[in-house]
């Protein structure tokens, strides 16, 4: 039974990947010709999300192969560092967003990444409208299913799908977790972390090459682990990244 149960977790992430390349592939290029653009015309990327989304975050920040111009909204409020549900009051809060917003000076012409599986709570919706009312291009990554089966829970009464300017499915089912296990009531395997993982390197490289595509090199992270390697990344540092 477990050998079979191993099986159908590699099935059902297999087939969520395949999914997203069959009906998602043209809004992840949309999005990754977006990101080029700003950063070719000089604006920052911005990417945020909260509870376990926030790991999308670190995918696209600081890591070997990955774009060194990204900029990480990713308090500790956001995530589950200090506790397993604070994340999820906070994304629940009026006036939130628009807060992190002026402090990490979201401005026209910038490109914010949001991603929230369900796309009903307050941050993300109203994170996406306060950036679109400063001039900025919002791309979401969200579970479209899950979203229209659920009421919005923010002031606007709006879902995250329903605001943004580039939305990409992350191809998942209402509440997640997507695997019935025998004698287990509850389901399991919430595939939006394989998912996301998957479009962020979709977005990344795609960034990467329409970049590379205008005559410009772009500025892309290796592994500090590699032998001999440590240095290469120094300027990176210094001109991207926040250095505390």
């Amino acid at each position: 039974m477990s050998d079979s149960m191993v099986a159908q977790v590699f099935e059902l992430g297999c087939s969520v990947v395949q999914r997203i390349q069959e009906t998602q592939s043209q809004h992840i290029v949309d999005a990754a010709k977006a990101v080029a653009s700003c950063y070719l015309h000089g604006h920052s990327f911005f990417v945020s999300g909260s509870g376990h989304s926030h790991t999308l975050t670190e995918e696209f920040y600081a890591r070997a192969g990955g774009l060194a111009f990204v900029k990480p909204i990713l308090t500790t409020e956001l995530t589950l560092t200090e506790h397993p549900t604070k994340s999820s009051y906070i994304e629940r809060l009026d006036g939130y967003a628009a807060i992190l917003a002026d402090l990490y000076r979201i401005e026209a012409e910038d490109v914010v990444l949001i991603a929230s599986n369900s796309g009903r709570n307050a941050y993300p919706v109203e994170l996406a409208l306060e950036s679109k009312k400063r001039g900025a291009t919002v791309i979401a990554i969200t579970c479209t299913t899950h979203s229209l089966a659920t009421t919005p829970r923010n002031k606007a009464g709006k879902r995250l799908m329903e605001v943004a300017d580039i939305v990409i499915d992350n191809c998942g089912v209402t509440g997640d977790s997507a695997l019935s296990v025998p004698g287990v009531p509850a389901a399991m395997c919430p595939t939006s972390s394989i998912a996301n993982a998957f479009i962020a390197q979709a977005i990344t490289v795609q960034a990467a090459a329409c970049i590379a595509s205008a005559g410009v090199e772009p500025p892309v992270f290796i592994s500090l682990n590699s032998e001999g390697t440590e240095h290469v990344n120094d300027d990176l540092f210094r001109r991207y990244t926040r250095l505390y």
